[in-house]
């Protein structure tokens, strides 16, 4: 029995290979008009991987989005989180309001997600026939705008995303496949807008889903939103925050590594 049970163990072990070391850090590169600080993480392997651009939201680049880095990492993507703003701009800065700037100048909006995607793409542990966009907030928009310039990615995931475009014909440019995740009790989007998204997609043929969580409002993934500021309660939903993450795996394994 004693002899056996090395044997047994090596064999488990064979079986059960111990999870690769996930690398995160920050990277500098230029952005249009400023120089960005995003971040990255990938498990520690050589083999080249599905990539995920994670696109932050209003608030920058906080501690959430380096948290959902390091989980998409886990399952295999090599992960890219954006900066859009620039790194002079921290999300603690009261300047965060440069998201108004990226919503009312969405050719400035693509030019910086464009820089942080062709990065991601020249990386050599991206395998650029496999590359996604996944957006919060004004990060959905940000994925929207990146597929609408015709990047080649196959998969978009929006989370509570504004859902308007200043060019809806470019909705002829996308290549990938849409996922919206959407509050049904978000009052940031109006259904007129709503109903002009999911016209666009139509009009193009885009393939696309929508899942809405019921009682979810605007922000229902984002679990520090509130921080110390009372005056700005979250609209966390750890329902809703589960059951998307689920959908968002499923559909990018789906469009993936399938």
């Amino acid at each position: 029995m004693k002899a056996f049970l090395p044997s047994l163990l090596a064999l488990l072990g064979f079986l059960c290979p111990l999870a690769a070391e996930i690398v995160e850090k920050p990277v500098e590169y230029n952005s249009g008009d400023v120089i960005s600080l995003g971040w990255q993480a990938y498990e520690n392997t050589s083999e080249k991987r599905p990539a995920v651009l994670l696109v932050h939201g209003a608030d920058g680049l906080t501690n959430h989005f380096k948290v959902v880095a390091k989980k998409l990492a886990g399952l295999g993507y090599n992960v890219f989180v954006t900066d859009l703003f620039g790194k002079a701009i921290t999300p603690a800065s009261p300047e965060t309001g440069k998201a108004s700037t990226l919503f009312a100048r969405p050719e400035l909006l693509r030019t910086r997600i464009n820089a942080a995607f062709a990065l991601l793409r020249q990386d050599p542990r991206t395998d650029p026939s496999k590359m996604a966009a996944v957006g919060y907030g004004l990060g959905g928009t940000g994925g929207m705008e990146l597929a609408r310039t015709g990047a080649d990615i196959k998969a978009i995931v929006i989370f509570h995303g504004a859902l308007n475009s200043p060019t809806p014909s470019d909705g002829r440019n996308i290549k990938g496949k849409v996922l919206v995740l959407h509050g049904a009790n978000d009052p940031y989007i109006n259904p007129a807008e709503f109903a002009g998204f999911v016209a666009e997609l139509k009009t193009y043929s885009v393939s696309y889903k929508v899942i809405k969580y019921p009682g979810a409002g605007h922000n229902f993934t984002i679990q520090d939103k509130a921080g110390n500021d009372k005056s700005r309660p979250s609209d966390y939903n750890a329902d809703a925050d589960r059951r998307s993450w689920v959908q968002m795996k499923q559909f990018l394994t789906q469009t993936l590594v399938r």
